[in-house]
């Protein structure tokens, strides 16, 4: 599995980015957060029912995100035609704030060694990447776990100020450095 200090892979994928008609689909590819920070989070597969409730708090997450200067993309092994489908048909994703990428092929999750060895879907995966394109922080989670999304954004925090930061530490608080 690639971790931390590492260059996020290159990539260039299909992606559910609205469901206003004749704008759903856009390609995105590591350009699209060059010079920013990333937040890319997977998840197994559409039509499940961990999923949505992970999906769903990273969008109400969202303005933290972007307040953070931090670009929010989401990823599974489903094509952008399903998630298409699947933003249309749940309430809690229909007004999504992010592209919802399809990693049809899984060529992204196996790259980064993610992939279920039950079923080769991509785990529970959240990368945050930095500016120059490096992994700073990787959490990944049994298919059956969902993740904290505050601990995503805490995470975030803590990582931007380039300083020590203790057990529990949280914005506004004094680092070790």
């Amino acid at each position: 599995m690639l971790g931390i200090g590492e260059k996020f892979p290159e990539f260039k994928l299909e992606a559910c980015v609205s469901r206003e008609k004749g704008k759903e689909f856009a390609q995105i590819s590591n350009s699209n957060f060059k010079g920013s920070w990333a937040v890319m989070f997977f998840w197994p597969l559409d039509f499940t029912f961990v999923c949505p409730t992970e999906i769903a708090e990273f969008n109400k997450a969202h303005k933290d995100f972007a307040n953070r200067e931090a670009k929010l993309f989401g990823l599974s092994a489903d094509s952008h035609f399903t998630h298409l489908a699947w933003r249309e048909n749940h309430a809690d994703l229909k007004d999504l704030h992010f592209p919802m990428i399809a990693d049809y092929n899984k060529s992204l999750t196996q790259t980064l060694g993610i992939a279920s060895k039950a079923n080769g879907a991509p785990l529970r995966a959240t990368y945050i990447v930095d500016p120059e394109g490096i992994i700073r922080w990787v959490s990944v989670n049994d298919l059956s776990v969902g993740r904290n999304v505050k601990e995503v954004v805490r995470t975030l925090d803590a990582l931007q100020t380039d300083e020590l930061c203790p057990c529990n530490w949280e914005k506004g608080q004094k680092t070790l450095g």
